[in-house]
């Protein structure tokens, strides 16, 4: 029986695509990108995910000592972010615009399929920030006590579909990937959830199961719409046009505007954040979403230039509507991560905007305002998932006068909420404000059309603090709750979880180039390429006179 498992462990690791990067010579790589001497892409991909594949040999916990689990996930995501912030320090230079760290061998040539990873400026930051966010879930999960080696082999196995999402440069290895994670999520929410847990578990797969089945067909008529390549900077070279290039666009701005959430495709999101326990909502809020904003500025506007620029308005007024809505939606929420994932919408908003902007100031905000995003949202969900804990329910006429029985609580809840709705010296001001300069010095759209966009858009800086200090408000003063009033305040670990994704925050707030210098040769290479299709001519459209 040993000897039978010793093969088959043999086997699967001779098939494997760390072995096969490591046997293979280093791929011919064009001057679009630099080989790696060692597969360090790979090894942050796959670390979780050996993980995962060793918790099933821990004891159970269930009603037992649940640390053994809950040690092995800790131990190999802080390891997973230190190697992930030791290589884009010694290994990548942000100041280059291609690909780097390159690994591309074939996995499964029958299929067209390789083994194909890379980094630049759009993946490394959402890279790190995505190892940050999950370290910081598995840290806030201390108290579950059940199928605790389901729950965190889950949370490993979400860690590297997250880092492949991001790094993976063939379409077929992406689209993996991307359905990948969608398991560990409804499982998450299905089991770990509210009492309405199968219903937004359900709600979310149906949307993002239905949205990749478009994501698909996109990607593999771009890859047969000349010789078959799956690899995405090949298949970037063709900028395909027309109305195959329109399609292709259109089939990819519904297909991830579902994750980023998108309106009118954001429903599944305050069922999602509602029932989902608060690490859950952490990932959900500071990675998933995400992964559509990175999705869009990949494929749709490097791949599809021409569709992009000619649809670019439609962008900037979906995410107007977006910021508005959201916000609109957030005043009618009595529970208050139903409000926050309603922020949510408004907040990624601007990420359209800043996208649809086309030049090189409105793609920084847009990619400013995912890392930003991705750590207040994280940071307001966990700190709500600590009063929780306490209190035994998110619904805000049933709270209130917390603010004496949980000061420190408050205080990380008041500051989340200030970078939130864009206070001065924290990143959500400094990423709002990154794209309203974007649109506004555009020179794709007439005056009028910029005029009324940032009057627009200015709804929802007016709303934001309306409905977020409100729930300030409600939560936290107002009449005090007899029972609520001896309930502790945050421990030593709620803190340093807290600090973590706070302290990055006014970092970039005061000082922006920590996140701005780390993609800016890319999206200023893209805006350059989009140039070439013709911005000047296309501002003549009446579309946007």
């Amino acid at each position: 029986m040993v000897a039978h498992l010793s093969l088959t462990a043999a086997s699967w690791w001779d098939h494997s695509p760390l072995f096969l990067l490591l046997q293979a010579s280093p791929p011919a790589i064009d001057s679009a990108g630099q080989a790696a001497a060692f597969p360090w892409l790979t090894l942050l991909a796959l670390l979780p995910a050996a993980g995962a594949l060793v918790m099933p040999l821990l004891p159970a916990g269930d009603g037992d000592d649940p640390r053994a689990p809950r040690l092995l996930a800790l131990g190999v995501l802080l390891v997973d972010l230190i190697l992930m912030m030791w290589v884009f320090r010694q290994q990548y230079d942000p100041s280059l615009q291609g690909l780097q760290l390159v690994e591309r061998v074939p996995w499964i040539p029958a299929l067209g399929l390789e083994w194909s990873l890379a980094a630049d400026g759009l993946s490394a930051p959402l890279v790190v920030l995505s190892g940050l966010v999950t370290l910081l879930a598995t840290a806030a999960s201390w108290n579950v006590q059940r199928k605790t080696r389901l729950y965190f082999g889950l949370l490993l196995l979400q860690a590297s579909a997250q880092a492949l999402v991001f790094l993976s440069q063939d379409f077929l290895l992406f689209f993996l990937a991307w359905e990948l994670e969608l398991v560990p999520v409804y499982l998450l929410i299905a089991i770990w959830g509210g009492k309405l847990r199968q219903y937004a578990a359900t709600k979310f797969i149906l949307y993002t199961a239905t949205a990749s089945l478009l994501i698909l067909v996109s990607g593999l008529a771009l890859a047969l719409a000349g010789p078959f390549t799956l690899n995405l900077s090949e298949l970037a070279a063709r900028s395909p046009g027309g109305s195959f290039g329109l399609l292709c666009y259109l089939g990819f701005l519904v297909g991830f505007g579902v994750k980023l959430p998108m309106f009118p495709l954001h429903t599944w999101l305050p069922d999602a954040h509602g029932e989902a326990n608060a690490p859950v909502s952490m990932l959900l809020a500071g990675v998933l979403l995400k992964m559509g904003g990175y999705a869009l500025l990949r494929f749709n506007v490097q791949m599809l230039p021409e569709a992009h620029l000619r649809l670019a308005p439609a962008l900037v007024l979906l995410g107007i509507v977006n910021i508005i809505w959201g916000a609109l939606n957030a005043f009618a929420q009595d529970n208050v991560k139903r409000r926050i994932a309603c922020s949510s919408v408004s907040h990624m908003g601007f990420v359209l905007v800043g996208i649809g902007a086309i030049d090189a100031l409105g793609m920084s905000g847009a990619m400013l305002q995912m890392i930003s995003h991705g750590l207040i949202a994280a940071v307001m969900f966990f700190v709500t998932g600590v009063f929780y804990e306490r209190t035994e329910t998110l619904s805000i006429p049933n709270m209130g006068g917390l603010a004496k029985a949980l000061p420190i609580t408050f205080a990380f809840f008041l500051a989340s909420s200030l970078a939130s709705l864009a206070l001065p010296g924290m990143s959500g001001f400094v990423s709002e404000i990154t794209v309203f300069l974007g649109i506004t010095s555009s020179s794709l759209f007439t005056i009028s059309f910029r005029v009324i966009t940032v009057l627009l858009a200015a709804i929802g800086l007016v709303l934001t603090p309306v409905y977020l200090l409100s729930l300030c408000r409600r939560v936290f003063f107002g009449p005090r709750i007899p029972a609520l009033a001896v309930i502790g305040d945050m421990k030593p670990r709620e803190l340093v979880i807290g600090l973590s994704l706070l302290v990055p925050t006014l970092a970039i707030g005061f000082w922006p180039r920590l996140a701005i210098d780390f993609y800016q040769a890319s999206t200023d290479a893209l805006s350059a390429e989009l140039s070439q299709f013709g911005v000047q001519a296309l501002a003549r459209l009446p579309l946007i006179g």
